[in-house]
């Protein structure tokens, strides 16, 4: 076995009941342990003077004991130890809460390094709770202590200990897998050095140093890792050439709106990857209502019309059928056979659509995870559509353009994520941008309130339901919380519909509902059954309901930018006038400032931005939905210089070495393995 898949329980001073407390932030081997970076650092190499120290600041210093500790006991159950102590500058005091026993430990006339937070009470410098250790001694103070992430009655002074035992014991157990050529290039320092250094750095130099290497071979290894999939389903597979199709400007033509220019430039870049002899394998960036289906239907199109089928996959059977429906008005004069699959169809009505698939009377089919059962088998698949792709991972993608034989692949997100995050999560495609929304299309009127305006608000719903309208209101949370004060989505809907609303039709939407339920509701609102629809944020990708004008935001603070962006455009779908209300329960900066973007800003990219630049990566789209590892020192925001020269050196190394089969480069292409291959099911470097 590796020594570095010990598990944590067996290192000395961990034990069962440690390693349940280390498991909670995910540290179950020495490997996670050693890639367990600190989130701070506390300086206590510097040294203040007594005359110096500032209220509510930290403190370092170099003192002599005074006088002899003494006991206050203010109140039964509280005693506090003062010890007096000085230097050349000034009198101050050490103080610790219910810890009698450390009066013992001082002694008239001894020099202390002390280092805590500074308190002024009265007229008394005070120095509460700190650490200390003798002159001579070197262990706690004079040197940069890291300050890990943790979780509760898991103390900073454990984990440090262990740290420092498992770095000894097993450093050297690590493999450098970074190729000596490479490192020389970038001056980047050994593994070995950079590990070491990150949790215990001696200076500003050596964690600079050691956060450059770890944030380079992250990056590389990520990048590396997509090219590689890249490669093997793309660059080196026979693909599908499709033909140029002239009833095409047939089709645009008798559409009942002109392209936009972003659609054009989009389509003409599908067409291109069709035509060509690799596998498309593209993904279509697009905002809300920038009508990214329609470039979908175009490609479907060109498919069908060069002898193969389609296929469409979304993910709710509302949004299939809405698709499906879409797609049928438009394409089934130029008699293109289009089906729907679905998991509620009876098993006699899937029998026969299954039947007609495998047999190629039916040219496009467009469904839900339904298309990805063993059982569905394609007479002649040339092309496979994900939409909304993330809600799918990666494998789901793999299972369905296995479905054919190297068909073309197009994915269509409608959450507008920068692009170099995108070139991260979604490495392994090209990317299309369509960033311009249809001519006419209304701005959604955006306004921030708290809840003291809640009455106006409902009055607001109540005038714009009366004219005929619909709205949404979304909170944050499914049930009440014992520790969050959030409104929680049955707690409103029990409120509204027994009071606010009674004489309205409410429904309500969370995700502990089954699909089939979901859908129910959802199509009982797009059939205007349902005036008000409470939910949580399951609609936040959804069905086209241009009724529905209304989308008020409980706890808008509890959510991201892009998440905000992508509820309120549920509305503005409709020739009516749309509002966003966003409800913002937070005084702070950084809520003030987020809310403010929302009521100046309808642009998705623009937003995502803020999003990003605020929020940080880690938050703002979580990899592990895609199949990806997470970052664990990157920040795609700040190591933008880091990702463009990883790329560049990629690039170069896959041109050399397609498959890493140079003895250089055989440690790269085990990690790339041991991240990969379990995550995405689907790479083969022989």
């Amino acid at each position: 076995m590796n020594r570095l898949n010990t598990p944590i329980q067996f290192i000395k001073g961990v034990g069962p009941k440690r390693a349940k407390l280390l498991r909670k932030i995910n540290i179950e081997t020495v490997k996670d342990l050693l890639y367990y970076f600190p989130r701070a650092y506390d300086d206590r190499r510097k040294t203040d003077k007594i005359i110096n120290v500032r209220n509510g600041e930290k403190a370092n210093l170099k003192v002599i004991v005074v006088g002899s500790p003494s006991i206050v006991k203010p109140k039964k159950s509280l005693s506090i130890v003062k010890v007096p102590v000085r230097d050349e500058t000034g009198l101050a005091f050490l103080i610790w809460f219910n810890q009698e026993y450390i009066k013992k430990q001082f002694k008239i006339g001894e020099v202390l390094k002390v280092s805590g937070k500074v308190k002024r009470v009265f007229n008394e410098i005070q120095i509460q709770n700190p650490i200390f250790e003798r002159e001579g001694e070197n262990e706690k103070i004079g040197k940069i202590v890291p300050i890990y992430p943790l979780t509760k009655n898991l103390k900073n002074g454990d984990m440090v200990k262990l740290v420092r035992n498992v770095l000894d014991e097993y450093l050297y157990y690590i493999e450098d897998i970074m190729p000596e050529y490479i490192k020389e290039k970038y001056n980047l320092c050994s593994i070995y050095t950079a590990i070491s250094n990150i949790h215990f750095p001696k200076d500003r130099y050596s964690y600079i140093e050691a956060k450059r290497r770890l944030v380079f071979e992250e990056l590389f290894i990520l990048q590396l890792g997509l090219r590689l999939i890249r490669n093997k389903y793309v660059e080196n597979s026979q693909g599908i050439r499709f033909l140029q199709v002239n009833e095409i400007d047939e089709l645009i033509s008798s559409l009942p709106f002109e392209l936009t220019n972003a659609q054009k430039r989009v389509y003409k870049e599908i067409c291109l990857d069709m035509e060509s002899n690799r596998p498309m394998n593209r993904l279509v960036q697009g905002d809300v209502g920038s009508g990214k289906t329609i470039i979908a239907v175009l490609a479907m199109f060109k498919a069908v019309k060069s002898g193969y089928q389609a296929v469409m996959m979304a993910p709710t059977e509302i949004l299939a059928t809405q698709h499906y429906e879409n797609v049928s008005n438009l394409l089934e004069r130029f008699g293109i056979k289009v089906s729907l699959l679905v998991g509620s169809m009876s098993s006699k009505k899937k029998k026969e659509i299954l039947d007609k698939i495998r047999e190629g009377t039916i040219d496009i089919v467009i469904g839900t995870h339904a298309l990805i059962q063993k059982n569905v088998k394609f007479h002649k698949l040339g092309l496979a559509i994900t939409d909304e792709q993330h809600r799918f991972g990666v494998r789901q993608r793999a299972i369905l353009s296995q479905k054919g034989l190297n068909p073309d692949v197009l994915v269509m997100t409608a959450t507008p994520i920068p692009r170099t995050l995108a070139l991260i999560l979604y490495g392994d495609l090209d990317i299309s941008i369509i960033d311009e929304l249809p001519p006419g299309r209304k701005k959604v009127k955006t306004y921030v309130v708290n809840s003291s305006m809640k009455k106006r608000v409902y009055d607001f719903i109540k005038r714009e339901i009366n004219k005929g309208r619909q709205a949404y209101i979304v909170c944050p949370l499914i049930e009440e919380s014992d520790t969050l004060d959030l409104q929680s989505a049955i707690k409103l809907y029990e409120e509204l519909k027994n009071n606010i609303f009674k004489n309205l039709r409410l429904g309500l939407l969370h995700g502990k509902l089954s699909a089939t339920e979901k859908d129910v509701i959802m199509a009982k609102f797009k059939n205007r059954e349902i005036d008000i629809l409470v939910s949580t944020t399951v609609i936040e990708v959804g069905v086209n309901i241009p009724n529905a004008n209304i989308m008020v935001i409980e706890n808008a603070e509890r959510f991201g930018l892009s998440q905000l962006h992508q509820l309120r455009g549920r509305v503005g779908r409709g020739e009516h006038q749309s509002y966003c209300i966003l409800i913002n329960e937070s005084r702070s900066k950084i809520s003030i400032e987020r809310m403010k973007i929302m009521e100046k800003s309808n642009n998705g990219f623009e937003i995502s931005e803020k999003d990003l630049e605020i929020r940080g990566p880690g938050e703002f789209f979580g990899t592990k939905q895609h199949g990806l590892p997470d970052l664990k020192i990157a920040n795609l925001f700040t190591d933008i210089k880091m990702l463009k020269i990883a790329q560049k050196e990629v690039f170069q190394l896959l041109k050399e070495d397609p498959f890493l089969e140079l003895p250089k480069h055989s440690s790269l292409k085990q990690k790339i393995y041991e991240i990969f291959e379990e995550k995405l099911n689907d790479i083969s470097l022989n």
